[in-house]
Formats: structure tokens, sequence, C-alpha cells
């Protein structure tokens, strides 16, 4: 890799353990720490308002204000995914607004997260972060409209949005349907390609491949969810495309199956992934779900792990009817997602399997 994207007087991602959606918790310790906590249960009838909260894992909260709005909620951040400020600001705040468009709602403003090495991270890197951040809003038509600060002793971005949507057109991970295809928006491999990165291993072109890819905001969210067939809506991050898709497999109570030579990737991501750069989470997510999938005859590790890789700001996952297939790619491709695919099937069962 080229000095012009490396040289720089400080490198982010030397101040924290790991990177983008990569430090999210495992999903099995999640799923122990969050077994017996008193707002898991009895949410819905407690507040009968409260259309989505926590019991499917889905992207984000949404209360019903009236019969035509009800308000989208979410928070994500991270530490540096990448060393400059500038694009760590934007990739950090895109993920963020994700979840609102993964619900199928439009984000209305933000407030920003900020935990900082003060004295250690100089003020004007600080301030390319937010500036990164707030240009991402910017393009999304939304302010940020206030936030919180703390010394950290790694650095932290990200962003609270809040959207709106129409209760009758909220899409859960929940709504999947027998015979429903599956279409992802963008490419697999953003863990695989920032692990290379951490060792001066990925190409010019495969960084600025990076950079679009996680930069580019999941608007086509909104218009999915004015679209007929469209059933499950989710977007795929820390826990990787198979952590994300038996999501929708529990929540809808049904069997996934995966066409694993069908699956979008960044260049050169299979490549990268024979050579060793495996992130240590998508080991982690393996371990947590493995015992729950089903892997073909003749798919090596390397494969494996382009299916756990954690996607920091990755693509929307869209089950829908065959019939509105046509539809689904059309607005995926309206709003500039040229790798959109499908890549596998929804059916009766359970589990997930995938096919070479």
């Amino acid at each position: 890799m080229t000095d012009s994207i490396i040289d720089a007087p400080i490198r982010l991602t030397q101040f924290s353990h790991g990177g983008g959606c990569g430090c999210k918790i495992s999903p099995s310790v999640l799923r122990e720490i969050l077994s017996d906590t008193p707002f898991v249960s009895n949410l819905a009838e407690a507040y009968p308002n409260l259309m989505v909260g926590i019991e499917h894992g889905d992207d984000a909260a949404v209360y019903r204000l009236n019969d035509e709005q009800a308000i989208v909620a979410t928070t994500d951040f991270f530490m540096p995914i990448v060393d400059d400020p500038f694009e760590f600001g934007r990739i950090a705040a895109t993920n963020a607004l994700s979840d609102v468009y993964a619900m199928g709602g439009r984000p209305l403003f933000a407030l920003a997260i900020v935990g900082m090495p003060i004295g250690k991270l100089p003020n004007d890197i600080i301030r390319k972060i937010l500036a990164g951040g707030e240009s991402v809003c910017k393009q999304a038509g939304i302010p940020i409209a206030g936030g919180h600060s703390i010394d950290a002793p790694e650095p932290i971005y990200g962003l609270v949005g809040i959207g709106v949507v129409d209760p009758r057109k909220v899409k859960t991970n929940s709504g999947g349907q027998p015979g429903d295809i599956l279409i992802l928006g963008k490419p697999l491999g953003v863990g695989i390609f920032s692990a290379a990165l951490k060792k001066d291993a990925l190409s010019d072109e495969q960084y600025r491949a990076m950079i679009a890819a996680t930069t580019q905001l999941n608007t086509p969210g909104a218009d999915l969810s004015d679209t007929a067939g469209v059933h499950a809506l989710t977007d795929i991050t820390g826990f990787g495309l198979l952590g994300h898709l038996l999501e929708i497999s529990r929540a809808s109570k049904l069997a996934a199956r995966v066409e694993l030579s069908r699956l979008p990737l960044l260049p050169g991501a299979s490549e990268l992934a024979q050579a060793g750069h495996i992130t240590g989470a998508s080991l982690r997510n393996w371990e947590s779900y493995g015992a729950e999938v089903e892997l073909g005859a003749g798919i090596a590790d390397w494969q494996r792990a382009l299916l756990t890789d954690p996607q920091t700001s990755g693509g929307l996952l869209v089950s829908c009817t065959p019939e509105s297939r046509d539809a689904v790619l059309a607005i995926f491709s309206k709003h500039g997602f040229a790798a959109a695919a499908e890549i596998g099937q929804l059916h009766a069962g359970s589990n997930v399997s995938v096919v070479a």
C-alpha cells in the first residue's frame, strides 16, 4: 500500500484495541448478558406504542406516535477502522444512520457520541473526525443537533440517529415468509480489508473500494419500505452475514439457504482471506453461532471467514417475494448500489445452510 494512504503523523488505529463493528461484543456473550435483564420481557405489554424493542435484535427501536407516524431511534459508535480522521468520521456516521434506513425509516436528526483521549490526540484530529460525521449528515439532509463527549482512553465516535417511519410500513427482521428470496445490497469483505490494512497489505484501489462501500448511505431502505412484497429488512454489521441472517431466521421462524458463489465481494477479498487476513471478530462470530449453521461440502475455512466477516457500515439484507425481485434490485440500482445481488432464499425449517 502506498505512503499516500498510510503516511500520517498519527495513526488512529494504533489508539484502539479493535476497529469498526469488529469491536462489537460477540453474539453469544451479548445474548448471555441480556438474557435475564428486566427490560427484555413484557415490553409490548407494558408499552403498547413501542412497536419494536429489544426482543428480536432489530436494528432500531420504533415507537408509534399516531396512525401515520412512528419514531425510529438508534445509536451506534465504535473505534477507528481507518487512520484518516475525516474518513473515520464519515464511516461511523454512515454506519449509525444505516439502522434508521434498515427499519424502512428516514432520518430526521442526529446527536454525536464522542469519546477521545484528550492530550494524546490533537484537537485538530478530533475536529476532522467530527467534520467527517457532519459531512455524512449533510448528505443525508439532517443536522447534528447536539451530543455528548467524554475523555476516553481510546477514540470513540458515533451517532444517535432519530428518524420517522409510517408505522404500517416498518420493516423488522421477523417478517420473512417461506419462499422469500434474499437480496444483499453491498459487497462483503470490510473486516478482511481492515485486517489487511493494519498489515499494509491493502492496495490503493482496495482502500478506495472500502471507503466507498462504508460511506455509502443505505438510502434504499426508505423506498424498500414502500415496495410491495418486501417482508423483512436488516443491515449487515459486526455479526457478519450469517449472524444477521440468523436473526431473520430465528425471528421469522424459518430456515435460510445461502449460495456462496452468488455473494458480492469487495475486490480481492477472497485472495486476502486465503492469505490469512481475517479478524478475531470473525472467529468469535463463528464460535458464537456456528452450531446453527450447516456448511456444504468443500467450503474452506477462508470461505467461512467471508460469511462471518464483521461488516462496518455493511449493506441492507432484504427478504422479499420472488415477484418483487426486479423492483427491489431496481431500487438498489437507482440509489447507486451496483453490487446488489440475490444470494439465497427462506424456507420452512430452522437454522441456516450454505452451499458452494
